[in-house]
């Protein structure tokens, strides 16, 4: 059975990097991909189920179904092994696949995975979500849209956006639902323990930002914790939509620990 996941395939060289997209924005990971210093490498960037020309996506979703989408990826390209990168929410996806199948991952990139993994943070953050599920209840997709990118959004991040990925804004209403219905409730449904962490034994590198705020800073205090020989990289002057409106600096961190991997023991 094939992953149904449109990709775009850039480059070669084994093992790949494949960039798990993040929710929403269906091509937020493209303009990293396209970094020439990762061009020594295959770059796999797929659309997840529900985004872009992808297959839709069954619900209830778990994240358990995104891991299986990227090995079938992955096996329909021939690869028995991958870089796997995750940001924000396809974090969780990286690490889930990195606990199941430690034989795939031949390194794991998390870019700012999501709050639900710290604990100090993780009530503050499912509130939020909540919040956001409840207004989709009761408003509709559009008003649950506007109240996140309200959250969320920043000028710096939304000039990024519409200057490297054209489009992103009608591609992000068509595919809300996917988001709202599918992702967010898969995300509170995941849950990634110690005992999950102690199953990755791959190299492991975390990118964050300066200027993200409280939830990120929790997370990677999380990440730390878990793996105490990560790199780990923070951007100067970036907040969270550092694979944006900083890809070159994250991709010349990628490019580092990429090219120094070593499985761990």
């Amino acid at each position: 059975m094939g992953s149904a996941l449109e990709a775009h395939r850039l480059g070669a060289g084994a093992p790949p990097l494949l960039l798990v997209q993040c929710g929403l924005t269906a091509d937020e990971l493209l303009p990293l991909a396209r970094q020439p210093v990762l061009d020594g490498c295959e770059r796999l960037v797929p659309h997840r189920r529900g985004y872009a020309g992808s297959g839709p996506v069954a619900l209830p979703h778990r994240i358990a179904a995104d891991v299986a989408d990227c090995l079938a990826l992955l096996d329909e390209q021939g690869h028995e092994r991958a870089h796997v990168l995750g940001y924000s929410y396809s974090g969780a996806v990286a690490l889930q696949v990195a606990a199941d199948h430690p034989d795939r991952v031949a390194g794991l990139v998390l870019v700012e995975p999501p709050p639900v993994l710290a604990p100090e943070v993780r009530e503050e953050f499912v509130a939020t979500v909540a919040g956001l599920l409840a207004v989709r209840r009761e408003s509709g997709v559009a008003a649950a849209i506007d109240a996140f990118w309200a959250m969320v959004g920043t000028p710096a991040w939304w000039a990024a956006l519409d200057a490297q990925v054209p489009g992103a804004r009608v591609q992000m209403r068509r595919d809300a639902v996917s988001f709202l219905d599918a992702d967010l409730p898969a995300l509170l449904a995941w849950s990634y323990e110690d005992a999950d962490a102690a199953r990755v034994r791959c190299p492991v590198l975390h990118v964050g930002a300066d200027g993200s705020g409280p939830w990120w800073a929790a997370v990677r205090r999380r990440v730390r914790a878990w793996f105490p020989g990560a790199v780990d990289v923070v951007v100067t002057g970036a907040d969270h939509g550092l694979v944006l409106t900083h890809a070159a600096e994250v991709a010349a961190a990628i490019s580092t620990a990429i090219s120094t991997a070593v499985p761990r023991g």
